[in-house]
């Protein structure tokens, strides 16, 4: 049985963009991933920026309550604001963050996998994304799901922070 089954995926709705903030900082800034008073930790607590200039999908614990958004990831098309590395035929998800504790149940997965559906609705061929080198867990993730490390793209988004792409072609 997919771990993933007992989870709800869909584009965030108002209820959705506060938790999914918080949660976004909890991971990047709580696991050292992102320096607690940069601009890219404002920018992680602004779901409502990501889900109103880009899309916010969220995986939902069905059983809804509190702790009830279980991880996030914004989606951009090559071309959009919020896509860093995507060409215009390809995809970017940005801001994948599970909680700690729903790890294991296939939230990482199924939302990318729900970037890589919408990709394909809009009829786009590929995506690709960047991640830090240390994120590990998420590469098993990418990889697992066809994603190959591009390192011709890998690229540096401020001084001294470094970061790989990773790719597909559907």
């Amino acid at each position: 049985m997919d771990a993933a089954t007992d989870l709800v995926i869909r584009p965030a709705r108002e209820e959705d963009l506060a938790p999914a903030g918080a949660l976004c900082v909890e991971v990047y800034v709580g696991e050292g991933h992102s320096k607690p008073d940069g601009p890219y930790a404002e920018l992680l607590g602004d779901a409502r920026r990501r889900s109103e200039e880009a899309e916010l999908l969220v995986a939902l614990d069905p059983a809804g309550g509190p702790g009830a958004v279980l991880g996030c990831v914004t989606f951009a098309a090559g071309g959009n604001p919020w896509a860093d590395i995507a060409e215009p035929h390809e995809g970017e998800i940005r801001m994948l963050a599970v909680a700690r504790a729903a790890r294991g149940r296939g939230a990482g997965s199924a939302l990318v996998r729900a970037a890589m559906a919408r990709s394909r609705e809009l009829g786009l061929t590929g995506m690709a994304f960047s991640t830090r080198p240390q994120m590990t867990a998420a590469h098993r993730v990418y990889e697992r799901l066809g994603f190959r490390r591009t390192p011709e793209r890998d690229w540096e988004p401020a001084p001294g922070i470094d970061v790989i792409v990773y790719s597909i072609t559907f």
